[in-house]
């Protein structure tokens, strides 16, 4: 294999600073390529197997360092993302009230079914929805007393200050 001085220098630099620890150790085991290390020394120093360094050799082959930075980790996509888009206008018009009920309008939609755990992660991740807690209304609430003071002293207040009369002022 031929290394260019750039080339080592970048060797050199990413093994150090890259921000992957996976890019590192490639870039760490092309490195000791370079300095003339035989492949079963590398694999002890850098406790890989030879297969896994034939690998980054052949990846730096292939494409180079940035062959060597490329991260192609599997990460499976849910079937709930190719509905998102009426699943998110549903929700929005309509809020579930709970995850349960959230799980049983996606199925009925979309005719997929997932655990309300999985849905509270759809919901909250892939469609930004967040749940709201709802106020409760005062348990000891005088209807009688309220509708005095209505009539009484806010509605007075409210026209003076439509007169110009008066400023209110809520808080």
């Amino acid at each position: 294999m031929e290394f260019s001085k750039d080339e080592i220098e970048q060797l050199h630099e990413e093994r150090r600073y890259h921000p992957h620890p996976r890019v590192r150790q490639r870039m760490e085991a092309v490195y000791l390529k370079v300095l003339g290390y035989q492949h079963q020394e590398i694999g002890q120093i850098m406790q890989i197997s030879q297969k896994t360094l034939r690998s980054y050799l052949r990846m730096y082959e292939e494409g180079g360092i940035e062959a060597l930075k490329s991260l192609k980790f599997y990460q499976p996509e849910s079937e709930l993302v190719e509905h998102s888009e009426v699943l998110k206008e549903e929700f929005e018009t309509r809020p579930p009230k709970t995850i349960n009920e959230a799980v049983k309008r996606i199925e009925d939609l979309t005719g997929v079914r997932r655990s309300p755990t999985q849905v509270r992660k759809f919901l909250t991740e892939d469609l930004g929805i967040k749940r709201l807690k709802v106020g409760q209304v005062p348990a000891k609430a005088d209807p009688e007393a309220q509708k005095t003071f209505l009539e009484e002293q806010l509605e007075p207040r409210l026209e003076e200050a439509q007169q110009g009369k008066r400023h209110v002022f809520f808080r």
